[in-house]
């Protein structure tokens, strides 16, 4: 083991422990007003790994030189973080907003369920679902612009709030498994392991379909008392966009998710879509740019922290077998985010078919329990933790609403 290799996961495990810290500073910030920007700082879940990444690489140029810090940092792929950006901040717009609310309303009417348990249920099901088309970032921040305005504004309990990013963030992570392009720990080992979007649905698709249904139906029934309080349907706050500019954005949409591996191609249609927002602003609400770059900050941290993990986490995985990797890989799902663990599964030759499958649906069970398990969960956490009490999201409150939704997808996979 080499001294970067020790520091390197020293630091991993000081930001690790940092993300379940956070409400900590955020204490901290009311007690000493006079520091309260370096305590907030500190307290914001998105900076977390950002901050820690930069340690690194000045740990890398101290321990090695600046030019290895340098080549280190420049051989990272940063794509996914860019990715996730431009799609939050077109997903969040009015148009597709006003479209995927129009939809989620739409089905929730062939719901009989009272009040807003119809919408809750049907944002809980059918958008993390949805996910496995549009990719799973754009069905995060969908749902929990969705939710967040409709659920999380009204006056309701901090259980409900918990119980629903809990089985969110689960859904969201084995919904995107109908597909071969829509989840990132998918995306790490479809080609090289050749499985298409027919052996995704086959496999594992089908069987995440059944879990998110009963998570979402469970949470709906449980707080039905509390959600059939809410009225049923709410009038739009804002003004309807006009068709051509629904399409527009929709196109738009539809282009970065196809060019999701290009980031220069998608990029260009972000600055496209900025050009147009800034042209028509009569027809936008606030940009969400603020969170889009937190997220982004965040998983491009975690890109940098987690490339220096191989040398622990491809041990680990050679250890084990089919049974032991698919609980392992949900266990390490939770400290390490589930592409990079996928990823390094792909590097890894000689593995049975089974072991695969193993790997792939313990990652994408775990992908709920915290907020790194899973590149979206930064992006719902960034939009609804306003919502909270004190502005933040406790990580433990979040592991533990979780832990049910998470057991069921357990159950899916291992039983089914």
């Amino acid at each position: 083991m080499t001294t970067i290799q020790w520091v390197s996961a020293a630091i991993f495990a000081i930001a690790v422990a940092h993300t379940f810290s956070t409400k900590l500073f955020e204490k901290l910030a009311h007690r000493q007003p006079n520091h309260a920007g370096v305590w907030h700082l500190l307290g914001e879940v998105e900076i977390v790994f950002g901050f820690w990444a930069m340690v690194l690489i000045v740990a890398l140029a101290i321990v090695a030189t600046p030019g290895d810090a340098i080549g280190y940092l420049d051989a990272r792929n940063f794509t996914e973080p860019m990715f996730v950006f431009a799609i939050m901040v077109i997903a969040g717009t009015r148009a597709i907003l006003q479209l995927s609310r129009a939809g989620v309303i739409a089905v929730a009417r062939f719901v009989p369920l009272p009040g807003a348990v119809g919408f809750h249920f049907v944002a809980l099901s059918v958008v993390p679902l949805l996910g496995s088309f549009i990719t799973e970032p754009a069905a995060m921040t969908l749902a929990a612009l969705m939710l967040r305005d409709r659920i999380f504004g009204a006056a309701v309990s901090q259980k409900l709030k918990y119980a629903t990013i809990g089985t969110l963030f689960v859904n969201v992570s084995i919904g995107g498994t109908l597909t071969s392009f829509a989840a990132p720990p998918v995306l790490m080992v479809a080609a090289k392991w050749n499985w298409d979007s027919w052996y995704m649905l086959s496999h594992f698709g089908w069987k995440a379909a059944i879990a998110v249904i009963v998570n979402a139906l469970a949470v709906a029934l449980i707080f039905r008392a509390e959600l059939s309080k809410l009225q049923r349907t709410v009038a739009e706050k804002s003004e309807t966009v006009p068709f051509w500019v629904g399409a527009i954005h929709v196109a738009l949409l539809a282009g970065v998710v196809a060019l999701a591996h290009h980031p220069a191609a998608f990029m260009g249609l972000l600055l496209l879509f900025m050009g147009i927002a800034t042209a028509y602003p009569q027809f936008q609400d606030r940009l969400i740019l603020r969170e889009g770059l937190l997220v982004a900050f965040f998983l491009a941290g975690l890109v940098v922290l987690g490339g220096q993990q191989q040398w622990w986490l491809e041990p680990l995985l050679h250890s084990m077998d089919d049974v032991t990797v698919y609980f392992g890989a949900t266990a390490l799902t939770a400290i390490t985010d589930n592409a990079a663990l996928t990823y390094l599964g792909s590097q890894v030759e000689g593995l049975s078919e089974s072991f695969k499958q193993a790997l792939v649906a313990g990652a994408v069970t775990g992908g709920g329990l915290t907020v790194i398990a899973n590149a979206p969960n930064p992006a719902g956490f960034a939009i609804l933790r306003s919502r909270f009490e004190d502005g933040a999201i406790s990580p433990l409150g979040l592991f533990v609403a979780a832990f049910g939704p998470t057991l069921v997808a357990i159950l899916a996979f291992r039983v089914l």
